[in-house]
């Protein structure tokens, strides 16, 4: 006999929730420690390599090669535009999660997706990263996201859905309260 999955949205809801009851019966197994080692390459292009990481109670060597994420500058900002800059690679990464957030937690609720995009705006002002101005903060004033969704659910069922992903979003969390960041020389 075939076996078949539950999937929705490409999503294997069978898995998904067979994960959610191994973190309820044993905690320990949400515990995940992700890495990376970004190397300057020239000017402002630098490179960031993601292979192994610890999760589920043990080290996953799953990737046989790298990730790569290339970053760089403009022209403007005096790049050569070889990957996104720092502040947009940080759009992406906010982009992303929701993304994931959404598309598993409709599945999880058995609704089918047929398109999800967002529009992520942020506004920055460079005084004080150009050293001109300490009255600015360096970063982000502001970060806009626009959801896109047609999925077949109600338009309740979708902001309900939206809410839950907002409170859940781990690059959300990180970007609205702060994180103990520890840098040394190495």
């Amino acid at each position: 006999m075939e076996n078949v999955m539950n999937k929705k949205n490409g999503v294997d809801v069978e898995k998904l929730m067979g994960t959610i009851d191994a973190v309820k019966k044993d905690p320990e197994v949400a515990n995940f420690e992700f890495r990376s080692k970004t190397e300057w390459l020239d000017g402002g292009h630098c490179r960031t390599t993601f292979q192994n990481f610890y999760g589920a109670k043990q080290e996953d060597t799953s990737r046989a090669t790298p990730l790569i994420i290339e970053g760089d500058e403009p022209p403007v900002l005096l790049g050569e535009n070889q990957g996104a800059n720092a502040v947009e690679a940080l759009l992406h990464s906010l982009g992303s999660c929701l993304t994931t957030g959404f598309i598993y937690n409709a599945a999880a609720r058995d609704i089918k997706v047929n398109s999800l995009s967002f529009d992520i705006k942020g506004k920055m002002d460079l005084h004080n990263f150009l050293g001109i101005s300490d009255n600015k903060r360096p970063g982000y004033e502001s970060i806009e996201v626009k959801y896109h969704v047609d999925a077949d659910a109600s338009d309740e069922q979708i902001k309900e859905l939206c809410e839950y992903v907002q409170k859940t979003s781990p690059v959300l969390d990180m970007l609205r309260n702060p994180v103990k960041v520890n840098i040394e020389m190495g």
